[in-house]
């Protein structure tokens, strides 16, 4: 599924259930970053070594998916409602990245 189609089914998601009211860019920022803050949990204390084994479990793995999950959501939907193409927005910015941090030769 590409950004756009990702848009499309998230809306719609969320206009059939009544939730557009709520989502304005500073609600859907914050939940972004509560929503980070839920996915760093999972990380705090341990070393990237624990990390890795940990999501050696399903059920962790499924955990720490949600989470990522959840911050893709509402990324996308703040993007949506801030007229922001996300697809362009990332092409752009690895442009620019590609400037500032050139391949060293």
């Amino acid at each position: 599924m590409d950004f756009r189609e990702l848009e499309e089914k998230l809306v719609a998601f969320r206009d059939a259930r009544g939730w557009g009211k709520y989502h304005t860019p500073k609600n859907l920022a914050v939940s972004a970053a509560v929503e980070l803050g839920e996915l760093l949990e999972h990380f705090q204390w341990e070393s990237d070594g624990e990390i890795l084994e940990s999501v050696k479990d399903p059920a962790k793995k499924e955990a720490i998916s949600d989470e990522i999950a959840d911050v893709v959501i509402y990324l996308t939907l703040l993007a949506h409602e801030l007229g922001i193409d996300i697809g362009e927005a990332v092409e752009r910015k690895l442009g620019k990245n590609g400037e500032k941090y050139p391949l060293r030769t």
